[in-house]
């Protein structure tokens, strides 16, 4: 189900200045600066190149992955006031690849007339999961049980009193993972707390959702209020990340997917979100929706809209933080699977460009996306989509095969060993 409808090359003067959202006298076309050269702003560069735009792009150096590509660069770190200033001169508007730029430095950066978008009252909801989860329990959205931890007694008492296994999350920065412990032993918890605590790490700890599957909502909001949603999806993780996405999700009522629609929507528009979020998901056993985690930016549960929707995640972002009217979010096939590429334990002797090259040949429909990253274990290094032909999402055996082209072309991508056993040099 998809819903459009309104809701209530060369690195830049790094010199700090005072940001101006004034529009460069050399061009007519917007200039939007993504703070963060990640594989995100990397496809937002894209996206920006197709609408005559320019991504700037706040960067840490010079090899990541869209300073490799974008024209607009300015280097230095995103809790830096002044080089934040310094990419925001400039700029139509202001946007993210991750959320972990300071607040307080948004603020200021607010205060002193540029267009930060999603605005700092918003992202703090997806910097914060303490935040985040009073926030969604005020909004009346199904969250599982948390409690903040101040000390072990905390979560020894919070699993005496919702059970174990429990999961305990630094409260700010942990993604793909990291940042999040899951243990059944009184012991081990407060183990893990008072490490954690003596290193500073704000935590809270969640009661363990007896889950069927994950699943990701995304959306996107513009500040005229106008609200885009693409299908929900299934997301598969393994070991912490998310490896495989499939979409629209198999074996989802439309009165559940509308319902998980809806709730991102009137989040977002309830917290003033203005660009892309997903709000990721658990399908419980008896078929109950909780919300996990938010993310107010493009999101790797969305890459499959790059090949599969008629409007992608990258240049609905573009558009709504610039407030623009919002893209179509139609699927164009039943299914649509995304696979990401992962770094091998040891990266195989056969290049990179070898590898496309004989994936194009066995796989002809196959579209790679690649970041630009060197090869280490488990890191993203790009994705894979594969539009699925003529076939229907109630269909398993449609859907299976979909996602095995996907999962197959990711990993002889990330191994250079193809699943099925076929022989690049054979008959």
């Amino acid at each position: 189900m998809t819903i459009l409808r309104a809701v209530t090359g060369n690195n830049a003067d790094q010199t700090p200045a005072r940001p101006t959202s004034a529009r460069p006298a050399n061009s007519s076309m917007p200039v939007v600066t993504m703070i963060g050269g990640g594989q995100l702003a990397r496809m937002t560069h894209q996206a920006a190149v197709a609408l005559g735009q320019t991504l700037r792009v706040l960067s840490g150096t010079a090899g990541e992955p869209a300073a490799q590509v974008s024209p607009d660069v300015v280097l230095g770190s995103h809790d830096d006031l002044d080089a934040l200033r310094a990419a925001a001169v400039g700029s139509n508007a202001l946007t993210f690849d991750h959320e972990q730029v300071p607040t307080e430095h948004l603020e200021v950066l607010v205060a002193e007339g540029v267009n930060v978008q999603p605005p700092p009252h918003a992202l703090i909801f997806a910097q914060d999961k303490l935040l985040m989860r009073r926030k969604l329990a005020e909004l009346g959205a199904p969250i599982p049980a948390y409690a903040e931890v101040t000390w072990a007694e905390d979560v020894v008492r919070f699993g005496a009193e919702h059970g174990w296994p429990v999961v305990i999350k630094a409260t700010r920065g942990g993604y793909d993972g990291r940042g999040v412990w899951i243990t059944d032993d009184s012991e081990e918890a407060e183990a893990i707390v008072t490490e954690q605590l003596d290193k500073g790490v704000p935590l809270i700890v969640e009661e363990m959702v007896s889950m069927r599957r994950e699943l990701s909502a995304m959306v996107a909001r513009s500040p005229f209020g106008q609200g885009a949603s693409w299908p929900v999806v299934e997301t598969v993780q393994r070991n912490g990340q998310c490896a495989v996405v499939i979409a629209p999700a198999p074996d989802l009522s439309d009165a559940v997917a509308a319902e998980a629609e809806q709730l991102a929507l009137r989040i977002a528009s309830e917290l003033g979100v203005v660009g892309a979020m997903a709000m990721e998901l658990f399908e419980t056993t008896d078929g109950r929706l909780i919300v996990n985690e938010l993310a107010m930016r493009p999101h790797n549960s969305g890459h499959w809209t790059m090949d599969g929707a008629r409007t992608s995640q990258f240049e609905q972002h573009l558009r709504a933080v610039l407030d623009y009217p919002l893209g179509d979010t139609t699927p164009i096939a039943p299914v649509t699977v995304m696979a990401n590429v992962l770094g091998a334990p040891e990266a195989p002797e056969m290049t990179m460009d070898e590898r496309v090259h004989h994936l194009f040949a066995r796989m002809p429909d196959a579209k790679i996306h690649l970041y630009g990253k060197g090869e280490r274990k488990d890191r993203k290094i790009g994705h894979v989509n594969i539009v699925g032909g003529a076939g229907s999402i109630d269909d398993p055996n449609y859907v299976a095969a979909v996602r095995e082209r996907a999962e197959r072309a990711a990993h002889w991508l990330s191994y250079a060993v193809w699943t099925d056993g076929w022989d690049v040099h054979g008959e």
